[in-house]
């Protein structure tokens, strides 16, 4: 890594087959109550089971570990990739107020330690429009986080809308 800003990559394509070269972080929004059996949760565990054992490991055992909004766990999906585990959503539905279960300060938070590890570890970051499906959130909030806590420290970024 370079350090110097990057620019967001807008493809067509599967978040699940990251494009390019060395190590990859596949990054995506999960809920805050163990629930992992809708949107792209289900592509990640038909490629592989890795990151939805370690999530609900790292639920069921919140008590003792860092679990909460916020939060990323790291799995190692195969050899050059890893997912990580962002914890961007209280909940799995919107509130009696019509409030979506996104939290833009919880995914900015989690962005940060995911531009931290791929500084690490020298890695591109791949993502569907994270927080923007079930979780109800907007890009024009969620791409400024990206833009901040990823490209702007030089990570590579792909954003991938998937035609299916």
């Amino acid at each position: 890594m370079t350090g110097r800003a990057t620019e967001i990559a807008y493809v067509q394509g599967d978040a699940t087959a990251p494009q390019g070269e060395g190590v990859k972080i596949v990054a995506h929004v999960c809920n805050d109550v163990g629930g992992w059996g809708a949107g792209f949760v289900l592509a990640l565990s038909r490629r592989w089971p890795e990151p939805e054992a370690a999530y609900r490991t790292w639920h069921r055992d919140r008590a003792a570990n860092d679990f909460g909004l916020g939060a990323v766990q790291f799995v190692r999906a195969d050899g050059l990739v890893r997912v990580a585990n962002m914890v961007g959503q209280r909940g799995i539905r919107s509130g009696s107020e019509g409030a979506a279960p996104v939290r833009y300060q919880a995914i900015d938070s989690a962005l940060g330690a995911v531009g931290d590890r791929a500084l690490e570890l020298g890695a591109s970051v791949h993502m569907p429009r994270i927080g923007c499906g079930l979780a109800g959130g907007k890009w024009s909030e969620v791409e400024p986080l990206v833009r901040r806590r990823l490209a702007a420290r030089g990570v590579p970024v792909t954003v991938y809308d998937f035609e299916g």
